[in-house]
Parts: C-alpha cells; sequence; structure tokens
C-alpha cells in the first residue's frame, strides 16, 4: 500500500481470537478498525478454547512478526485465564476485551465473574438460544412469499422489489434479535394494480417496506439476469418508484438500503415497528 506521501506500507495482519465463534471479537475489533483509513489483512481463529490451541495461536502471529512485517493485531474475546495469558505473550499489539470490560464491571458490582466459556451467544440461556432457533425457521420457511399461511405469527412482514434486500434483513432479525420476519416480493403486476395485495392487506400493521436507488438494483440484477428487461434501468426505476408510491399511499414506513447496512437496516426496522426482542 502507498499513502499519500508514496510511502510503501505493508499490510497489517489482524488476529481475531476466541473461545467460541469469533463472531464479537470480529464485530468491537471491525468497529475500531474502521476509523483508520488503511488496510488490514484479517484472520479469525475461533475456538481458542485451551492452552495447546493457544500455543498455535501464538505461533502463528511470531511467524508473522518473525519475518519482518509490522507486529500484529489480536483482539481477543477469549475467556480462560491461562488461555488469555499465554495469548498476551504472543508478540503482537494484544488487545483483551475480556479484560478491558470484565474487570471494571467485577468492580463495580462487587463480585466475580462466572468466566463461563459460550455465555455471549446464547449457551448460557437454553430459551434465547431456542427462540433463535425458532425465528430461523420461520424466517428461511416463509421467505420470498413462498408460504403466508403463518403470516398471523409474523411480528413483520418485508416487502419490496426483487432484489432490495428482505431476504438478508429477515435472517438477521431472526437470527440476532430472535424476531419472527417474513418478506413478501412486491411483483410488476402489484406494482401496475397499485395496490397491496390482497393476502398482505390483512396485515398492514405488520408491513415494512424496503426501498432501493434504482441504479443499484440494475447492478444486483445485472449480475444475476445480464442483458434482461428485469435488470434494465427503465424496468428498475418504475418498480422503484412504483413501489415508493404504494408505500406511501398505503402508510407502510420504508428504509432505502443502497449505503446501508443489514444492521443497521434490521435495528430500524426493530425500533421503528416498536418490536420485542426475544434474544440479547
Amino acid at each position: 500500500m502507498i499513502d499519500e506521501n508514496g510511502v510503501v506500507r505493508q499490510k497489517r495482519t489482524v488476529f481475531f481470537v476466541s473461545d467460541r465463534t469469533g463472531i464479537t471479537a470480529e464485530t468491537l475489533g471491525h468497529s475500531l478498525l474502521t476509523q483508520f483509513d488503511l488496510d488490514f489483512e484479517q484472520v479469525t481463529l475461533p475456538f481458542v478454547d485451551n492452552v495447546e490451541r493457544a500455543r498455535k495461536v501464538v505461533e502463528q502471529v511470531n511467524r508473522i512478526s518473525g519475518n519482518g512485517a509490522p507486529k500484529p493485531i489480536v483482539f481477543s474475546t477469549v475467556v480462560q485465564d491461562d488461555v488469555r495469558l499465554l495469548l498476551k505473550e504472543s508478540n503482537s499489539a494484544f488487545f483483551d476485551f475480556f479484560d478491558a470490560f470484565i474487570s471494571p464491571l467485577e468492580q463495580e458490582l462487587a463480585m466475580s465473574s462466572s468466566h463461563a466459556v459460550g455465555q455471549a451467544h446464547g449457551q448460557g440461556n437454553t430459551q434465547q438460544y431456542s427462540d433463535r432457533i425458532d425465528a430461523m425457521n420461520f424466517a428461511l420457511n416463509h421467505d420470498d412469499g413462498v408460504t403466508t399461511r403463518q403470516y398471523d405469527k409474523a411480528e413483520i412482514i418485508i416487502v419490496g422489489v426483487s432484489r432490495t434486500g428482505k431476504t438478508p434483513a429477515s435472517i438477521y432479525l431472526a437470527l440476532q434479535y430472535g424476531i419472527y420476519a417474513a418478506n413478501y416480493p412486491l411483483t410488476e403486476d402489484d406494482l401496475v394494480e397499485g395496490r397491496l395485495p390482497r393476502i398482505l392487506q390483512p396485515y398492514r400493521g405488520k408491513l415494512f417496506g424496503l426501498t432501493i436507488k434504482p441504479d443499484r438494483l440494475q447492478s444486483i440484477r445485472s449480475e444475476r439476469r445480464p442483458n434482461s428487461r428485469y435488470a434494465s434501468l427503465q424496468q428498475c426505476q418504475m418498480e422503484v418508484m412504483r413501489a415508493e408510491a404504494l408505500f406511501r399511499r398505503e402508510k407502510i414506513p420504508f428504509v432505502n438500503s443502497t449505503n446501508v447496512s443489514i444492521e443497521e437496516i434490521a435495528t430500524t426496522m426493530l425500533h421503528q415497528s416498536g418490536l420485542k426482542r426475544r434474544v440479547y
């Protein structure tokens, strides 16, 4: 990488190390890294839950620093003390999220934490884990309008034209929050008629729309069906315009997904709809 002064800068390697899936380490680490205009080589090392695996991580980290590359950055959410202490011995810039936050909390609450592995992602609460799986199954079974028989059980029904991000948003709501989310595609026939599909009319209060900029929609559709009417800019412009008009006429809240992450879309839906999450 060449910076603004013409100096060649090597990519910095970043390790996300966890005794479980690595999701928490990745999430926290990514949030910090986005504040720096640098390229990072990112490596996730999950299930580092014993000393033997920790030694292998240390060897991997030290190989990079021993080859003359910049010192790797390590973000860790490992709970076990013996594993954490060993990881800290690596030749790295080591950031221990557990130590940074748990120790002050122990002092504030005047009690020791459980140091239990797996608590962050539902294993410490079997009901929440079950809720997450049930919601995920519901989202998959009610994807893209395949079945509408249990819309009475849906907590939110995401509507929009094809390829606006309805499926990822539904799955994220289910997996992250335990929300029963269905999604339904607005077809060209629906848009020409200019009214809600009959199947959706009893569930107006559950509807939430997704829209997108036409040029972005064209790009996405062209990857799937290049040079088709479906992917033409004119078709995308027509569908987006009519869908947004429908949302406004029917007073359906909606969000534009063009430059917004799935996480932000799902959070917006959750808060604007007033839904109560089952998973924390």
